[in-house]
């Protein structure tokens, strides 16, 4: 019998393979990406942190990247240590929470390839994995963060075919946004917190979004060098 962390193995390498085919996009299309500048840097690594990079898809999808590994990393560690009294249905839900992070994440890092920045160190020092009302808290601020963030940043995605996977990704991002506001407060699952007057989903700078990441990573992430230049 396999254990849960087998298992997220195991899902992440059928996400390599996969995941491009699920989305409706073609590896093909996919390649462009990943060798688009097979020669040039596009990420910076220092000893303070990582930054995405100055400019293109390229920095933006790694911006994605590093938000997909936290969660990934979050959900991971929320099965492997159930908070006390889990209840069989939400274990489940979470569950596939986090069989979805995974998929993004390593849809990230297979499309990045060798322009992909490192795998990050998390630092969940300031959860107790232990209390529900303090796991789901962490869920909603994490999964909020993300919707804001994909919104904030989907713009300055040139390439189509990117653009249409991520609207994709964001998608499921904000199911598991009002599932986690509903385990919390049943029927807020569209509360004015994150829904504006409008009806429209409020978003979130890349600065605003990685203040509030970083607060849970070992490894810092920066857009400092970051400049969008219209197509």
């Amino acid at each position: 019998m396999k254990t849960e962390s087998q298992e997220s193995i195991s899902g992440a390498n059928m996400a390599r393979r996969s995941f491009l085919r699920y989305a409706g996009v073609g590896v093909a299309s996919a390649g462009l990406l990943a060798t688009a500048a097979c020669h040039k840097d596009h990420k910076i690594i220092t000893s303070k942190g990582i930054d995405i990079g100055a400019t293109g898809d390229l920095a933006i999808l790694n911006y994605a990247y590093a938000l997909e590994q936290l969660e990934a990393a979050f959900y991971t560690q929320v099965i492997l240590t159930p908070y006390s009294g889990i209840s069989s249905n939400e274990k489940e839900l979470l569950t596939s929470i986090r069989d979805h992070e995974i998929l993004h994440r390593e849809f990230f890092k297979a499309a990045l390839g060798g322009n992909a920045i490192p795998g990050l160190t998390v630092d969940f020092s300031s959860i107790d994995f232990t209390n529900r009302a303090k796991v789901l808290g962490a869920a909603k601020a994490f999964e909020d963060t993300g919707v804001t963030a994909y919104d904030g940043a989907g713009y300055l995605i040139k390439d189509a075919a990117y653009l249409t996977l991520a609207g994709k990704i964001v998608s499921v991002e904000a199911r598991h946004a009002a599932l986690i506001s509903n385990l919390i407060t049943r029927g807020s699952f569209a509360a004015t917190d994150q829904v504006d007057g409008n009806g429209l989903n409020k978003s979130a700078t890349i600065a605003q979004v990685l203040a509030i990441a970083n607060t849970y990573l070992k490894t810092k992430v920066s857009a400092s060098n970051y400049s969008y230049v219209a197509a």
